[in-house]
C-alpha cells in the first residue's frame, strides 16, 4: 500500500496477501470471497491491451489482475458506494495509471466505449435470479447476489458487444446454471473453450464453475481437472495455498 486515502466509518483495510496489496471493505456491503480470487487466477489475460471487469464490486479482481499483466484494466460497478471504495483502493495501492473504475450500468457501457474495444473481459455476476419471494438481505448484498440490475443474458450480451473478435470472456458462476450459461454464451457468439469445476472437498459436488469463452471461436471445449479447496484435514489444498499465498518456495 503506497498512498494514504480516506477510510470511512465501518470500513477496514484487508490484506490481499500478494504484492503488498490492500483493499477497502465493509461489513455493511458485500465483500469479495473465494470465487473472485479464483476467477482472477483462472482468467488468461493478455499482457498488454485492455481488460474490463464487469460487476467489479470493490475492485478486487482488477487489483489482483494487476499483479499478472501490464494491460490497462477497467472495472464497472453500478453501486456508487462500492465504486467509491474500489477507486480509493486503486489510489491506496498506487495503481491509478493502470486501473480505472467506472460507476455505471454495464448494459449501457457500449454507448460510451464503442463495440469490441476490450481484449478480455472478466465477470463475477450475481448468481441468483430474482424470485417472487422477499430478498432478506440489505440492498448492497441483494444487488451483488441477485439479478436486480442485470440478468445473466444481459451480462453475456454486454460482454459480446464489448469484447473484440477473438477476445476472451471469463466468468465464475454456480454449476446449477451451467446449461443456461453455455446456451446463452453460444447465442451471443461466445464459444465456451475452458471449464473448470471447483469442489469444496474431493467427495463433494462442485459449488463453483469457471468458464472461458472466445468471441467467434470454433467449437472445441476442454474440461480441466477439478480444483479441490479443502483436504481431508480441513486445510487448504496445495493449489489453493499457491493461489492465495504464492508457491511454497516463495513462502519459505
Amino acid at each position: 500500500m503506497k498512498n494514504q486515502v480516506a477510510i470511512h466509518e465501518q470500513e477496514r483495510v484487508d490484506d490481499l496477501l500478494t504484492h503488498e496489496l490492500g483493499i477497502i471493505q465493509s461489513e455493511e456491503v458485500f465483500s469479495f470471497s473465494m470465487d473472485a480470487v479464483l476467477l482472477a487466477r483462472f482468467a488468461r489475460v493478455p499482457n498488454h491491451g485492455k481488460i474490463l471487469d464487469l460487476c467489479t464490486g470493490n475492485g478486487v479482481i482488477p487489483l489482483l489482475l494487476s499483479t499478472r499483466t501490464k494491460a490497462k484494466i477497467e472495472g464497472i460497478e453500478i453501486q456508487p458506494r462500492l465504486a467509491d471504495m474500489a477507486r480509493r483502493s486503486v489510489e491506496m495501492n498506487g495503481l491509478g495509471d493502470q486501473i480505472t473504475i467506472r460507476e455505471g450500468d454495464l448494459r449501457e457501457l457500449v454507448k460510451e466505449t464503442g463495440h469490441g474495444v476490450y481484449d478480455a473481459i472478466t465477470v463475477n455476476p450475481p448468481y441468483m435470479p430474482l424470485t417472487g419471494g422477499d430478498v432478506k438481505i440489505n440492498a448492497h448484498q441483494a444487488i451483488a447476489r441477485h439479478e436486480v440490475h442485470c440478468t445473466l443474458e444481459e451480462v453475456i450480451s454486454a460482454s459480446m458487444r464489448l469484447v473484440r473478435p477473438g477476445g476472451k470472456v471469463t466468468m465464475v458462476h454456480k454449476p446449477q446454471r451451467l446449461g443456461e450459461i453455455l446456451t446463452v454464451f453460444r447465442q451471443y457468439r461466445l464459444e465456451p473453450k475452458l471449464i473448470r469445476f471447483v469442489h469444496p472437498r474431493q467427495e463433494a459436488e462442485a459449488n463453483m464453475v469457471l468458464i472461458e469463452a472466445l468471441r467467434d471461436g470454433k467449437p472445441d471445449m476442454r474440461v480441466l481437472p477439478p480444483l479441490i479447496v479443502y483436504d481431508k484435514q480441513g486445510e487448504y489444498c496445495p493449489e489453493i495455498m499457491n493461489i492465495y499465498y504464492g508457491s511454497k518456495e516463495g513462502r519459505a
